[in-house]
């Protein structure tokens, strides 16, 4: 199974934008699996995201370029952005604020709420230093269930990246087909898969049991793998990851 995810189907009027990827192929599911839904935020300029609440939500903030001062309820104060990653696993009770620095650069990237596999779970931050922005023509597993990734996911969930080069051609990775489900995301250019298929900026492919052809259609593209075990155990109740159907 294929199937297009246009970035149509995006919501929201300010600089973030929604995509609850479920609504594409369900009309009982908002998210998909684990995957509860997925935020592309663009800011420019200064601007504060002032102190809420999570319950029951794992969000993994991946941003590309800009920068934030985080703080929230665990005590901790840091700047995140495009080299340091954080994975907010907000458990029974959660609060957090955002300050985005926005003077020189703005602040793009992805806010990723994913579904924990059980109710009430202890809350926990986790930051991560990228050794390298980009990988470049090989996938990078950056979260996943087991311990030995930089993030863990209490779900059956794996997050990968890539920036692919000019003229690059590539594969999913090695893993089960026949009962992990994919959601390819395009966070930056244009891509063909199987030759055929033309996704650009927003756009996402759901792949089921099927193996693909990923190639560039311009100069670069940067990708995020989202991967998920549809059968596994998840709470779906989540405040923000939870179904909204």
């Amino acid at each position: 199974m294929l199937q297009k995810i246009d970035n149509t189907l995006f919501v929201g009027n300010g600089p973030i934008k929604v995509l609850y990827p479920g609504r594409a192929v369900s009309k009982s599911d908002t998210g998909i699996g684990s995957i509860g839904r997925i935020d592309h935020p663009d800011f420019h300029g200064n601007t504060v995201i002032p102190m809420h609440p999570h319950i029951n939500d794992e969000i993994l903030s991946y941003f590309r370029t800009g920068k934030a001062e985080h703080s929230d309820s665990e005590g901790f104060v840091r700047i995140i952005g495009k080299n340091t990653l954080m994975l907010m696993k907000a458990g029974r009770s959660f609060y957090h604020e955002e300050k985005i620095i926005g003077e020189d650069e703005p602040l793009e990237g992805l806010q990723i709420f994913i579904r924990p596999s059980k109710k009430d779970l202890e809350p926990e931050v986790i930051f991560h230093e990228l050794e390298s922005l980009y990988s470049e023509n090989k996938w990078r597993l950056l979260a996943s269930p087991d311990a030995g990734t930089p993030f863990q996911f209490s779900s059956q969930t794996w997050l990968f990246d890539i920036k692919l080069t000019e003229n690059a051609n590539i594969s999913l990775p090695n893993m089960p087909k026949d009962y992990l489900t994919c959601l390819l995301y395009v966070f930056k250019g244009s891509i063909k898969v199987n030759g055929s298929i033309e996704l650009n900026k927003k756009d996402s492919l759901l792949i089921k049991n099927e193996e693909i052809s990923i190639e560039t259609a311009g100069n670069e593209a940067e990708l995020v793998l989202f991967v998920t075990n549809e059968e596994a155990e998840i709470y779906s109740g989540g405040m923000y990851s939870g179904n909204k159907a």
